[in-house]
């Protein structure tokens, strides 16, 4: 009966041992593999407003004087904003051709045992991705792509701004216009959309 009570310590021992090494081994894969990201735990992209477009302003400075058009909208969760004035249409040597893209962004689903990209994230992928010059001293991160036309007398300029979720490329195009002056107002009319989709 000693015997027996003697075999039984070391053997209850290392049954405890061994239970605690396997509840650290468990506690250490659940750490590393970490819990699987659900559907609800990655972030949808917002809608945006349905009137984006008629939000951003009178955009007529920037079409030929002999001309009324004005934006046009599609999408709402890719909102495009949309006009171009042919030269055909016009009785001077003028164009323009104006384009604004607002793209917010979703979530995404990162690697195993990973926390899911925040749609703000996702947004400085996409402006990191472009690779356009960088516009210093702006109220939002900006880059810069510019041609210059025939002649000197036209200009094609696309920005590229990006705030929290949001991306905004504005492509514009005219005829005359200093390149200068184009930069400008395609500047300015990206920090507009990006205001107005707040």
């Amino acid at each position: 009966m000693t015997k027996v009570a003697g075999m039984a310590g070391p053997l209850i021992r290392g049954t405890a041992i061994a239970c605690g090494v396997a509840a650290v081994a468990g506690l250490g894969l659940g750490i590393a593999v970490g819990k699987p990201v659900q559907s609800d735990d990655v972030a949808t992209a917002r809608t945006l407003p349905g009137d984006l477009c008629s939000r951003l302003g009178d955009i007529s400075t920037l079409l030929p004087k002999a001309t009324n058009e004005k934006l046009t909208q599609t999408g709402r969760t890719e909102v495009t904003c949309a006009v171009a004035v042919s030269e055909r249409s016009q009785p001077t040597f003028s164009a323009a051709d104006l384009k604004i893209r607002i793209t917010p962004y979703a979530g995404r689903r990162a690697g195993s045992g990973q926390p899911p990209f925040t749609p703000a994230e996702m947004a400085k992928q996409a402006f990191d991705r472009k690779p356009w010059l960088v516009v210093k001293d702006r109220p939002y991160p900006t880059k810069i792509e510019r041609q210059v036309g025939t002649g000197g007398q036209g200009s094609r300029v696309s920005v590229l701004v990006y705030r929290a979720d949001l991306t905004v490329q504005v492509d514009y195009a005219a005829h005359p216009i200093e390149q200068a002056t184009a930069q400008q107002a395609a500047q300015v009319l990206a920090d507009r959309a990006l205001w107005e989709s707040k």
